[in-house]
């Protein structure tokens, strides 16, 4: 087996990141915990996005955990989270954390994402929300989905986290939704090294995630007005030591931040430049052998898929024989591993085979895989990867 000779990411801290952190360690008394510079990346990246509010968390996972909190505030009761089968971990399991029931749909093969007609057909009474996830840079959105979800009263969260600068109809993904959710993690878009975001235009939701996000104090909340209320309401509590919910810890720091607001100047020329590389890798790879289809309006791509046209297990075999002997990384599956129904936290609590009723996310399980793009990749390496793959 040959050394990641191509491999899934290359370079995501700069240079220049790692001298802006320094030149604050060199203060005399640096604030390194939560402070101005997360206060700022904040206000920095809700500007970007299109949105009104933004709150830096320490991961996507914990802002997965805390839109599905926020959600639960609003149905104690909880009830049902229309949640695609092909994404990361943290999307269903945030779900079943916050007493809600996962319920798939299952994915359309040109975005990877849950099929509108299978997410409208999926929707029922006990519906609380649907959790989109947008895999791997491409757009999970339509008209009718947005629309139909309006009409019934059904928010909308997106989580973003492979999918920064992607579009529906010009406009950035992560500012339809209720709420939104980014990962800063090493390998995205951009990076705060570890890192997340959760975006709202709801003011309530706002003064929510900030408690939930330290422990659920009020004195995280930046409204007075909020703040006032629990404070008169508990008149027999220090006011600095008011907790409104049994809450978390999920704080960045000031290292974060300053990496992140770096890395948030040069995001749009990135993906600009995943997009370039994704249409070079669409244009060589072998169409007879495997998907180019892909709705790629308003995306940006996270990695390149190469997913069989058709299932031969002989070839997926020979195929993954050959990247490895020449060094190409890839993750089978595509977007967390593949079907995550198949995964073992979920037994028991679907039923069994229940991953048998998706069959286009069950194709990708097996014959899909991704391979690493990112902004420094040479055409020549591109074009080495597609003559790899198609001479198998």
């Amino acid at each position: 087996m040959a050394a990641n000779k191509y491999p899934l990411m290359r370079n995501n801290i700069a240079r220049e990141d790692l001298d802006a952190v320094i030149a604050h360690l060199q203060q005399d008394d640096p604030i390194l915990t939560n402070g101005p510079h997360c206060a700022q990346f904040e206000k920095e990246w809700s500007q970007w996005l299109g949105v009104r509010y933004s709150v830096f968390v320490n991961s996507g996972a914990s802002a997965n955990l805390i839109s599905m909190a926020v959600l639960r505030l609003k149905h104690p009761d909880g009830g049902e989270v229309i949640v695609p089968p092909l994404t990361w971990v943290s999307d269903v399991a945030t779900v079943l954390q916050n007493g809600f029931t996962p319920v798939f749909a299952d994915i359309d093969p040109r975005t990877l994402s849950m099929d509108t007609e299978r997410i409208l057909e999926k929707i029922t009474d006990r519906t609380r929300a649907v959790f989109m996830t947008h895999v791997q840079g491409f757009n999970g959105l339509t008209d009718r989905l947005l629309s139909e979800l309006a009409r019934r009263g059904i928010p909308l969260i997106e989580d973003v986290c492979e999918s920064h600068g992607a579009c529906h109809r010009g406009q950035r993904l992560g500012s339809f939704g209720w709420m939104s959710n980014f990962s800063f993690y090493y390998a995205h878009h951009m990076s705060t090294i570890e890192g997340g975001m959760v975006c709202t235009n709801d003011p309530e939701v706002y003064q929510q995630v900030r408690m939930l996000r330290s422990h659920g104090m009020v004195r995280e909340a930046n409204d007075t007005a909020v703040r006032d209320a629990y404070r008169e309401g508990n008149p027999a509590l220090n006011p600095d030591f008011i907790f409104a919910y049994p809450a978390y810890n999920l704080r960045n720091n000031e290292i974060g931040a300053i990496i992140g607001r770096r890395q948030l100047t040069r995001l749009d020329a990135n993906v600009a430049q995943r997009t370039r590389n994704l249409h070079r890798f669409l244009d060589r790879i072998d169409p007879r052998r495997y998907q180019v289809d892909f709705e790629l309006d308003g995306s940006s791509n996270y990695a390149f898929n190469l997913i069989m046209n058709e299932a031969d297990d002989d070839y997926v075999a020979r195929l993954m024989a050959r990247m490895r002997a020449e060094g190409v990384e890839f993750r089978r599956g595509s977007a967390g591993g593949g079907n995550q129904i198949r995964q073992p936290y979920l037994r028991g609590i679907v039923p069994p085979d229940h991953h048998l009723d998706f069959p286009k996310t069950e194709h990708v399980h097996f014959y899909g895989f991704y391979i690493g793009n990112f902004p420094s990749i040479r055409e020549d390496e591109i074009d080495a990867i597609c003559a790899i793959v198609n001479a198998v």
